[in-house]
């Protein structure tokens, strides 16, 4: 049987756009526009030409484009005036996009309330734009907005505006569920009933995840017939977001369900670059990546129990819905004092570290392991610390310098200009190849002022950590309140690799835990730099 094609359409620069606290640069968007092509999807959204500056800047240095399409987006003319008369719609088709996708309103309350015009004007506003943008255009897109609701409200006016957009030449009518409130079983039945009046081979979907179905209901979507799933990465976009296009791409190509019949852009071994497109769009964004995503997360192929953890070392197939290979991400077996033996084995194998099953030193590691989280550490977050204390263990630890003492202030004072202000300064001395060195550094506050002395001054290694970053920093008082232990988790990445690893540090002093973390992040990095070797 010939499979059918599914279409990706990804409109991370339009709607994701609209996420709250993020507002993407010309620079983002040609960035992310590459990224995105280099993966493989169909249609990539640009924005909105004419709607603000940096959209006008994108569009008129639109990217140059190997694999994907290039999409404009806008609304259809106004109601109750001519082409000729409505400068907005004029401007948006002179741009000359690979395609063009209008929204328009399917939904009767919305198009009485919002447009303030008669049905029979949205109608006509639908048929002849779509009527002039195919003579611009090689494809043009309608998306149906609020057309779920619509379609409860007023099952055959919504019918209506999805006929005279394909009636009128649109390549691709988009059914939008605006508000996020469809369910996949109700969703489903309404995509059927559409299919039997516009084929689903020009029919689309665009769930917002108001009830964190929109992965749902856009699988649901091609299950009763449509054939273009629009989204984003990461599920970004306003309120709750969008369908997540990250999760939904894995699913298309892993699952028999869908790849036995269907076929899409990306390839298999642009799959295995996902879990890297998802960093980088998240590093974009500077938002710390979410550890428990579907496929991609860190947590994703983690397993803590000891029992689990046993059973995947024999079989990973009894645990693991796919191979974590295949996406570009890893198997974890979580070291904790819920583990046991063979966590720490295949952690240690991972690492790179060779043992026998007999040998002694597991115990140890373990112990100190089971003694430590009683105090409050957690290895199960933070890899790299374990990774550290392991080369210890097994003698595979690698000194690069040795830190004497810290000392850190904090001055709040008013300035030359009478303002009030604070100060943070830290002074670090170091042992390195037998020589002592003092280095200070100022900071935002003692944490940073820290980390900058701390890093200032370490000769022949600085080289290494030139493209080394702090990217989160997070802070938990186990006990006691302000005079209890304090735990500090350090997430550090390398803005080069996009490589990420997290360090952590306990006392019953803040800064103290956090020197423990910083200290860790610099060594791990220094090892996986090879370092030692210079």
């Amino acid at each position: 049987m010939k499979k059918e094609n599914i279409f990706i359409f990804d409109t991370t620069l339009r709607d994701g756009n609209q996420t709250p606290g993020i507002d993407f640069t010309v620079e983002d968007k040609q960035r992310i526009s590459i990224i995105l092509d280099d993966l493989g999807v169909d249609y990539i959204e640009g924005g909105y030409p004419g709607a603000n500056p940096t959209d006008n800047d994108f569009f008129s240095s639109a990217p140059k484009l190997a694999n994907s399409k290039f999409v404009s987006f806008g609304m259809t003319k106004r109601p109750g005036r001519s082409i000729s008369n409505d400068s907005g719609f004029k401007n948006l088709i002179a741009y000359k996009t690979d395609a063009i996708c209008f929204v328009a309103k399917s939904w009767d309350f919305h198009v009485e309330k919002a447009l303030g015009c008669s049905l029979d004007e949205n109608i006509t506003s639908i048929n002849e734009s779509v009527s002039k943008a195919i003579t611009t255009h090689k494809e043009v897109m309608v998306d149906c907005e609020h057309f779920f609701d619509g379609y409860k409200n007023n099952k055959s006016y919504a019918k209506e505006c999805v006929k005279a957009a394909y009636d009128s030449g649109a390549r691709w009518v988009v059914l939008c569920d605006t508000n996020g409130g469809t369910l996949p079983h109700e969703l489903k039945e309404i995509v059927e009933d559409i299919c039997l009046d516009v084929p689903g081979a020009n029919l689309g979907i665009h769930a917002h995840n108001d009830t964190g179905n929109a992965i749902a209901n856009s699988l649901a979507a091609i299950i009763a017939g449509v054939r273009q799933i629009q989204g984003t990465m990461n599920g970004i976009g306003e309120r709750c977001g969008n369908a997540d296009l990250i999760s939904i791409i894995p699913t298309l190509i892993l699952k028999e369900t869908f790849n036995k019949k269907f076929n899409i852009s990306v390839s298999n071994d642009s799959l295995k670059d996902i879990r890297k497109t998802s960093l980088i769009i998240d590093d974009i964004i500077n938002r710390a990546p979410n550890k428990q995503a579907p496929y991609v997360g860190d947590s994703a192929f983690s397993t803590k129990a000891g029992i689990h953890a046993s059973a995947i070392v024999k079989d990973p197939k009894t645990y693991e819905h796919v191979d974590p290979l295949s996406i570009g991400n890893e198997r974890k077996l979580l070291i904790s004092d819920q583990g046991g033996k063979s966590n720490i084995m295949a952690t240690l194998n991972d690492i790179g570290i060779e043992i026998k099953k007999d040998d002694q030193r597991i115990a140890e590691l373990l112990n100190i392991v089971k003694k430590r989280e009683a105090v409050g550490y957690t290895y199960e977050s933070a890899h790299a610390s374990f990774e550290l204390l392991s080369r210890h263990i097994f003698g595979k630890e690698t000194e690069f310098f040795k830190v004497e003492s810290f000392r850190t202030m904090v001055e709040r004072r008013n300035n030359a200009k009478g303002q009030l202000i604070t100060v943070s300064e830290a002074t670090v001395k170091i042992e390195l190849d037998g020589e002592r060195y003092i280095s200070s550094g100022e900071g935002n506050g003692p944490i940073n002022a820290l980390d900058n002395a701390l890093r200032k001054d370490l000769g022949k290694y600085n080289k290494y950590l030139s493209n080394m970053q702090l990217v989160d920093y997070k802070v938990r008082v186990l006990s006691g309140g302000t005079g209890g232990v304090t735990r500090v988790l350090v997430e550090s990445s390398d803005s080069k690799t996009n490589e990420r690893w997290v360090t952590i540090g306990v006392s019953s002093n803040i800064v103290d835990a956090s020197f423990q973390a910083l200290f860790d992040a610099i060594n791990y990095k220094l090892v996986h730099s090879k370092a030692i070797n210079n």
